[in-house]
């Protein structure tokens, strides 16, 4: 019997997964990925690494607990009889409180809950699968992985806002998200040797924001206090004037939910196309809202490059991963020509192919594309929790 670890990364409408035998290095190695749909077709999509097909459970309910249960379950009797040692969570916002991997106690679980208002869209999202697994598997250790821990070594000015010091004192400063995706990041820049490298790590998806590092450490990023900040994304605004805040409140009369509603889910590149969120869509769409949205897309990307490399001090390497950023080759070519008076140039052959290096060779940059991998990192912390706690037992 082979010992397991289960991650379950959970997202707005979907959990990615993936399962990772444990031997005796304790180093986890990927034996399967899927996906766990939720919604109007909920299913459960397995991957075996080691197998040419994929395998697909169509579940009955909304697919959230009934597809948890179907997953442990083929994990352990359907999948080479594997024993669950622990499951790791993706964990969006840990606040001023959680900056290091985190058995879930109940305690715990109330205290991340309590977060909810830093991270309204994702928190509960992250929290659900939590409650489900403690329920169905109460002696398994549960550790949870903060997007924002990454993040903890920015310091003044970088993490402040220029607000009254009695609200810092009360935790709004900048946290900054998608840590598990820069720290997978970080670890591939070190194996390569450019971990001394002047980065800028653009992670562009449905969420999207940058990150300036060197030396495996965050020292500035485009997001904020919370998930709305920063870069035009699929359905979020990014950053806006405060001032348009406070003129939809008391001159367009709008409830806080309709404010809320307006960030969240209506604005960023659907509102700007007024027609898809998906880049994939606007990218095959001949609607000039739809250019319009791209460019502006591509123009706040380029321009917080540009500021982060200020915080730098220079840029030697400037890395896209995450979903538009790893497929879209249109987003990457816009936005190196941005940057081209920075010395930025990248071969357009290898950036069609996406090819892991798609600089050219005259480029003063080092350009890159690579994949995100937020599982494996949180495997790893996994990994290493479980270790400890079976040392001190």
């Amino acid at each position: 019997m082979c010992d397991a670890i289960l991650v379950l990364n959970a997202g707005s409408s979907s959990i990615k997964f993936g399962v990772y035998d444990v031997g005796k290095a304790n180093r986890p190695v990927v034996a399967a990925r899927g996906t766990l749909e939720m919604g109007a077709s909920p299913r459960l999509e397995v991957n075996p690494i080691e197998a040419a097909l994929q395998t697909t459970f169509i579940l009955q309910s909304d697919g959230l607990a009934e597809g948890i249960v179907a997953l442990v379950e083929w994990i352990e009797h359907g999948f080479g009889n594997r024993r669950l040692i622990a499951c790791g969570h993706r964990i969006v916002h840990g606040g001023t409180a959680f900056f290091n991997p985190v058995l879930l106690t109940p305690s715990v679980i109330d205290a991340v809950d309590s977060l909810t208002p830093l991270a309204p869209l994702h928190q509960p999202r992250s929290i659900a699968p939590i409650r489900v697994m403690v329920e169905l598997r109460p002696q398994l250790p549960q550790i949870g992985c903060f997007d924002t821990a990454f993040h903890r070594t920015i310091e003044a000015p970088a993490n402040r806002f220029a607000l009254p010091r009695e609200y810092v004192e009360r935790g709004i400063r900048r946290f900054g998200f998608h840590g598990l995706s820069y720290e997978y990041i970080a670890t591939r820049l070190d194996q390569a040797g450019k971990a001394d490298k002047r980065s800028v790590v653009a992670h562009l998806g449905n969420g999207a924001s940058l990150c300036a590092m060197r030396n495996k450490r965050s020292l500035d990023t485009t997001m904020g206090f919370s998930a709305l900040d920063g870069l035009v994304m699929g359905t979020r605004c990014g950053s806006i004037d405060p001032g348009v805040l406070l003129y939809l409140l008391q001159h367009e009369k709008m409830t806080l939910n309709d404010l809320h509603d307006l960030l969240y889910e209506r604005s960023g590149l659907l509102g700007v196309s007024a027609e898809s969120g998906d880049m994939r869509d606007l990218e095959a769409s001949a609607s000039p809202h739809a250019r319009e949205a791209i460019e502006l897309f591509v123009f706040r990307i380029a321009r917080e490059v540009a500021a982060l490399a200020n915080t730098l001090g220079g840029l030697d390497c400037l890395v896209f991963t995450a979903g538009i950023g790893e497929h879209s080759a249109v987003v990457r070519k816009a936005v190196c020509e941005r940057l081209t008076w920075m010395g930025v140039k990248i071969d357009d052959d290898k950036n069609q192919h996406h090819a892991e290096v798609i600089s050219a060779n005259a480029s003063a940059v080092h350009v890159g594309v690579l994949p995100a991998d937020e599982e494996i990192v949180i495997a790893r912390h996994v990994a290493r929790a479980t270790l400890l706690r079976s040392d001190e037992s």
